[in-house]
């Protein structure tokens, strides 16, 4: 097997409204943190939790514009990126580390899972674009697509 993989796949909820910044080239950024849950009974069968929190940074701008209009403190989400830590300097010279889920330009999905405009979830990955006159165009850019005329049948 060649190579490696850095996949992260999450299902949380919002914890607060997400954080919109833009670069110094008007970029924009949204980074938020989801919180996921472990639920078990211990050996006396009492209820135990442990919540994890994750910090996500969304670096297409598509999927941002999505996050500043459509997800919210509360809004359960899922999260497909990778992982990555960034080390900087503090004011007073100590060195800080932080771990981070990126949804990059070109890899990357985030799905609304508790739509409340309709009962269908609303998801946007890295090949999805915004359609100026329509609003939110859900179609993949890539030539992909699911045909219902699928034929098993290999030709030979």
């Amino acid at each position: 097997m060649a190579g490696s993989v850095n996949k992260v796949v999450l299902v949380g909820n919002l914890g607060r409204d997400p954080e919109i910044r833009h670069t110094n080239t008007g970029k924009k950024i949204a980074s938020f943190s989801i919180a996921t849950s472990d639920v078990w009974k211990d050996t006396n069968g009492q209820r135990q939790e442990k919540t994890e929190w994750h910090r996500i940074v969304v670096f297409n701008p598509n999927i941002a514009d999505f996050v500043e209009k459509f997800i919210h403190k509360g809004s359960k989400v899922y999260v497909e990126g990778s992982l990555q830590t960034r080390k900087w300097t503090d004011n007073s010279g100590q060195e800080k580390f932080v771990t981070e889920v990126v949804v990059g330009h070109f890899k990357g999905e985030l799905v609304l899972l508790d739509a409340r405009a309709s009962d269908d979830a609303v998801s946007m990955d890295a090949n999805v674009e915004m359609s100026p006159d329509s609003g939110w165009d859900t179609t993949p850019t890539s030539n992909a697509s699911a045909s219902a005329d699928f034929d098993d049948e290999i030709p030979f």
